[in-house]
């Protein structure tokens, strides 16, 4: 229930601190990157690194969500997986 309650927290801020700077499809993209991986058994903090990592790596014109484009960018994906501290 605790998990469930910081992984909303967390997801609300993502979503309002892109919002606020003026970036609302940085936010919808983060949430939804959120929302794929939360059965990966990560923690909440891990999750939302990675997927702000992969979101800052992707152009402003990528039209692919971020699950679709890690697919295609495996450096990348290696990248902010250690900067996030993902574990196999």
């Amino acid at each position: 229930m605790l998990r469930s309650l910081m992984l909303i927290a967390f997801a609300a801020f993502l979503i309002n601190a892109p919002v606020m700077a003026g970036n609302e499809d940085n936010a919808t993209w983060i949430a939804k990157c959120v929302d794929d991986n939360k059965k990966e058994g990560q923690e909440v903090e891990t999750v939302m690194v990675y997927c702000h990592c992969m979101n800052s790596q992707m152009s402003e014109n990528e039209s692919q969500s971020i699950t679709e484009w890690e697919q295609s960018h495996p450096q990348e994906a290696k990248a902010c997986s250690e900067k996030a501290g993902w574990k196999d």
